[in-house]
C-alpha cells in the first residue's frame, strides 16, 4: 500500500458522491434510491481509497465490502440509537437506520461490477503494453 493521488479515482468519486446526494436529496422511488444507493456507495468508497492509496484490487475491494456489511449489521443492532445519535442527519446518511438483507445484495453486486471493470481495464493495458 503506497500513499499516491490519482486523479481519475477522485474525479469519479466525486461524481459519484454528488450522484449519492441528488439520489438522497431528490429521489423518492422504491428502486433507485434503497438499492441504487447501495450498489453505488461501495463504488464511491473504493474509488476514493483509490484516490490516494494505490492497492491491491483484492484487498481494496474486500475491505470495501467488509465495511459495508459492518455498517449494515450495525443498522440490525440499532447502533445509531444506542449511541444517541438518531437525530443527526449526517449519522443518519452514513451509518443508516434500517437493517436489509437486499442492501447486502446490493454492496455485493457494486463490488463485483468494481472487480469486473478493473479486471477489464487492466487486461487492456497489458494488451496495450504488450501491442505498443
Amino acid at each position: 500500500m503506497k500513499f499516491r493521488f490519482n486523479k481519475y479515482y477522485f474525479a469519479l468519486a466525486a461524481v459519484l458522491f454528488n450522484v449519492e446526494v441528488l439520489i438522497a436529496n431528490f429521489v423518492h422511488d422504491s428502486i433507485i434510491r434503497p438499492y441504487g444507493g447501495d450498489f453505488l456507495v461501495v463504488i464511491l468508497v473504493y474509488c476514493a481509497i483509490k484516490a490516494f492509496i494505490k492497492s491491491n484490487l483484492w484487498a481494496t475491494a474486500v475491505g470495501v465490502l467488509i465495511l459495508s456489511y459492518v455498517v449494515e449489521i450495525a443498522q440490525y443492532y440499532h447502533l445509531i440509537y444506542k449511541l444517541g445519535w438518531e437525530n443527526s442527519a449526517i449519522a443518519r446518511n452514513l451509518l443508516g437506520t434500517t437493517f436489509k438483507w437486499e442492501d447486502l445484495l446490493a454492496y455485493t453486486l457494486g463490488m463485483v461490477l468494481v472487480v469486473m471493470v478493473e479486471t477489464w481495464l487492466a487486461g487492456l493495458k497489458q494488451v496495450a503494453k504488450k501491442n505498443g
